[in-house]
């Protein structure tokens, strides 16, 4: 990245820029330790993984409930409150699964992760268009990919993290033999398990405190927070009349279920493979979370070479060639049966990576202070992830369809969500000609 793109006006960013890209990673983080955690609930609480699927929608939800009253409070305040109000809520949630474990119960963790994901969704919405401020907007979008390449750094933390200090750690009894417990002996177990699963996020709370300090006394620039006037419905009129607004956000809205998705059930992928050869059912599972991991390491790498891509090549035509990388890689996701069929999904994440960044950036693209409330529409398209996976969580707890795994028909769902984006890619390289 040239240092150059971190200037606008003679007025230096790289601190600012700095600072609020390790936002990127805290967030990666939580969303990266949450997807294994749809398997891990559904052993804990002898559940489905539809039921078990019930994280990602109270994960996914918290983005969509809170994402337009953060951009009013943006707009009313500034970008450096909304930020700090993000990682407050973030430290809320992750704290309050200690009360949410003396319980007992499910619902107190989804509540509790409801609470940090209105905080994610105050981060994102705030830290996107933030970080497009800090410079040039024609450099916007490649500014946006660099800051972004920081998200997958943090997740990869949460799937080791998840791996290493919860998967690991859990009591080693399958599912079978917990569906066969008495009650005392199930609670004991259940207790056991609650208390392994919540001291990471009771350390990522303390994590998230101490960048809240740190951010709260630092120098922040204001140049994108001029206007604090609220005119909500005319904004939302004003945005929604752009095409390539409004289809960004429907592009969004898949891509976000296409990621959870894959990210979240190569677990139940990896795992019915693996037991199928032979492998314990715990076994199976971590080592279906390292595939996981190096699909993550993918994602990584990719990103820092689309960012570098992005200098030559038009955004909305890498968009489209990497969706159709995807759908094809998608297609072997289902039809293999075998580690072929693994390699294929591990593979999907490499052309996953340039999305998110790249679809907000080409959709924000002219906005100027809209940019506050379109932000929001685009991390409330975010609820792709709450509302996508279940339907494939439904999927997969059919077990078998036509003579195939469920788990991996199940793959469908994505390879939905990757042909939109296609479209949206190749009519965004359109409108650029």
């Amino acid at each position: 990245m040239k240092i150059s793109i971190l200037h606008k006006e003679g007025v230096n960013y790289l601190i600012p820029f700095l600072l609020i890209t390790s936002c990127f990673a805290l967030w990666g983080f939580a969303n990266d330790i949450t997807n294994p955690m749809v398997k891990a609930f559904s052993k804990i609480f002898r559940m489905s993984v539809t039921d078990g699927a019930l994280v990602q929608v109270a994960f996914y939800g918290g983005y969509f409930a809170m994402a337009f009253p953060a951009a009013i409070f943006i707009r009313k305040y500034s970008y450096k409150a909304g930020v700090l109000m993000g990682l407050a809520m973030y430290a809320i949630g992750a704290l309050a699964f200690f009360p949410a474990k003396l319980t007992g119960e499910f619902f107190p963790f989804l509540m509790a992760y409801f609470v940090m994901t209105c905080g994610l969704s105050f981060l994102e919405t705030s830290c996107n268009p933030y970080i497009l401020s800090m410079g040039d907007e024609e450099s916007a979008t490649r500014r946006l990919n660099m800051a972004q390449a920081f998200n997958p750094i943090g997740s990869l933390m949460g799937m080791y993290v998840a791996m290493n200090f919860i998967q690991n750690k859990l009591n080693p009894m399958d599912t079978l033999e917990r569906a066969r417990l008495s009650q005392p002996e199930f609670e004991a177990v259940r207790d056991a398990d609650l208390s392994v699963l919540i001291a990471p996020y009771l350390v990522i709370g303390i994590v998230i405190i101490c960048m809240f300090l740190v951010i709260r006394l630092a120098k922040m620039p204001k140049n994108a927070d001029q206007s604090h006037s609220i005119d909500f419905v005319p904004t939302l009129k004003r945005i929604f009349a752009k095409g390539r607004y409004r289809y960004g956000v429907i592009a969004q809205f898949f891509y976000v279920g296409a990621q959870i998705m894959c990210w979240t059930f190569i677990i139940q992928y990896g795992t019915r493979l693996f037991m199928a050869q032979g492998m314990e059912e715990q076994a199976a599972e971590v080592l279906s979370q390292q595939y996981n991991i190096v699909a993550m390491i993918l994602f990584c790498v990719s990103r820092f070479i689309c960012t570098f891509l992005l200098r030559y090549c038009n955004p909305g035509l890498l968009l489209s060639v990497l969706a159709v990388a995807a759908a094809v890689l998608t297609v072997g996701v289902i039809c293999f049966q075998s580690i072929y069929g693994l390699y294929c999904l591990v593979g999907v994440s490499a052309c996953m990576s340039l999305m998110f960044p790249t679809i907000y950036g080409i959709a924000l693209q002219g906005l100027g202070d809209d940019a506050k409330f379109g932000a929001a529409g685009l991390i409330m398209a975010i609820l792709g992830g709450s509302i996508l996976p279940p339907l494939q969580a439904s999927i997969i707890d059919c077990d078998t369809l036509f003579g195939m795994p469920a788990v991996n028909l199940s793959f469908i769902m994505p390879l939905i969500c990757f042909l939109v984006i296609i479209g949206y890619g190749y009519q965004m390289k359109k409108q650029r000609h």
